[in-house]
């Protein structure tokens, strides 16, 4: 059995029994206050949310913190760097001598605290609450190694985070400027002309069969759902019986996928799966010479353009006849090939990117469960 004093992972020369103490023992909760009556100034004042406005006077002049929700949003404590001023629902918690900061604020991450919330409205916590939690803890050498650890970890995360933002952001520039045509490739003079989506492509949506047929479920067919148009998996599948006996219709790899309806609406994706799609989802398919990369591209730079002008407010669903209606300019079939590629290669780089920001906190995580108890 796991020796329930002692963490599964420990860094070298280290083998002491980790000691039980209530969150009171190792650091002391202030309250935070209005900041209303002061002037503007240098000094950062925190909400739960994060930062807010910078004032000319301190709550914690010298002494760094972790700051925790005392009302609203209470699951998510941070690091507070003197000096600074917190407002009154935010508490701020002072590690106490022997205590070390970035290893009580991984101890703070940890503690469930929507488990802890004494309301039965907006979340609260109290000091009380607070300081009753038990933990454990490592003598103050090994919560330094520890706490190192993580920070170092976490500047890892946040510049990997930056990175995917900063790309991200950048195609979102080469989007507005390559399909307005401000930014071309070398080479390609020629008028773009103006279509309606419905002339380049011939598309169609899908259905859903019978929930109450267990028949037409539980097959070898995947079957996608709006929420769906960007994985490479399904949750369900039906049966040969199931798709012939609805009006789900069958996409193949490389399909575009636009979704229709509910929260995804405007969303729009490529199939990387040979699958029935539901009602919910219009599969588009480009005719003769005219680039499924480029289309793509060019609906996800008008999403919100779409969603502003076909729901207001959030509401209602779009339909295949809004879609097909839609005009766009485009290129020759070459320049199309060559912007729809330039697109498909920044994705990919974002793509892999993020996969490694995922991977990262997968790793942090497992680690937090090994090094403390």
């Amino acid at each position: 059995m796991t020796d329930k004093t002692m963490p599964a992972l420990r860094f070298r020369g280290f083998y002491d029994a980790w000691e039980q103490r209530k969150l009171g023992e190792i650091v002391e909760i202030k309250s935070g206050k209005d900041y209303k009556h002061l002037n503007k100034g240098k000094i950062p004042v925190y909400g739960t949310g994060g930062y807010m406005l910078s004032v000319d006077s301190a709550l914690s002049y010298h002494s760094d913190a972790i700051g925790i929700g005392r009302k609203g949003t209470i699951d998510k404590p941070y690091v507070l760097y003197a000096p600074f001023w917190t407002v009154d629902t935010l508490f701020y918690s002072i590690p106490r001598q022997n205590y070390e900061l970035d290893f009580v604020n991984y101890i703070f991450q940890q503690v469930h605290w929507k488990q802890l919330d004494e309301s039965t409205g907006v979340p609260s916590l109290s000091k009380l609450t607070i300081s009753n939690v038990s933990v454990k803890v490592s003598k103050f050498s090994e919560q330094q190694k520890i706490g190192s650890f993580f920070k170092q970890l976490d500047n890892i995360i946040t510049q990997n985070g930056r990175k995917v933002d900063l790309l991200k952001q950048l195609k979102q520039a080469y989007l507005q400027k390559i399909f307005s045509q401000e930014l071309r490739f070398a080479g390609y003079n020629d008028d773009w002309k103006e279509r309606k989506l419905g002339e380049l492509t011939n598309s169609f949506s899908g259905g859903t069969p019978s929930v109450g047929n267990a028949s037409y479920y539980n097959g070898d067919i995947p079957f996608i759902r709006s929420g769906e148009i960007n994985s490479d998996k399904t949750e369900l599948f039906l049966t040969e019986s199931g798709l012939k006996n609805s009006s789900a219709k069958m996409v193949s790899v490389g399909d575009i996928l636009y979704a229709l309806y509910g929260a995804t609406s405007g969303e729009v994706g490529i199939s990387k799966i040979n699958g029935a799609i539901n009602q919910a989802i219009l599969a588009i398919k480009p005719r003769g010479a005219y680039s499924s990369h480029f289309i793509i591209q060019w609906l996800k730079l008008q999403k919100q353009n779409i969603i502003d002008k076909y729901l207001q407010g959030g509401q209602g669903n779009l339909s295949g006849s809004i879609v097909k209606d839609l005009i766009l300019s485009v290129p020759n079939f070459e320049e199309q090939q060559k912007i729809g590629s330039f697109f498909k290669q920044l994705d990919s780089l974002i793509t892999l990117h993020q996969q490694k920001l995922n991977l990262l906190k997968k790793q942090k995580q497992a680690y937090l469960q090994k090094m403390f108890i």
